[in-house]
């Protein structure tokens, strides 16, 4: 059985459904993903490369 993934947009997202953002879900590694086309690509990070990714900023 396959689980359905937690999404959540960014926090510097307008908050608006016209407003570009993404969308990340953390479970065990990191996929992010365009919230207005939530069926295109994925970028898939393992969970370390996403928290070096979060030190970074």
């Amino acid at each position: 059985m396959t689980q359905e993934r937690v999404w959540r947009k960014s926090s510097y997202s307008g908050g608006t459904e016209d407003d570009n953002c993404v969308e990340v879900s953390l479970s065990g590694d990191a996929l992010v993903r365009d919230s207005k086309n939530p069926s295109g690509g994925v970028l898939t990070f393992s969970f370390t490369a996403w928290e070096k990714f979060l030190e970074v900023r």
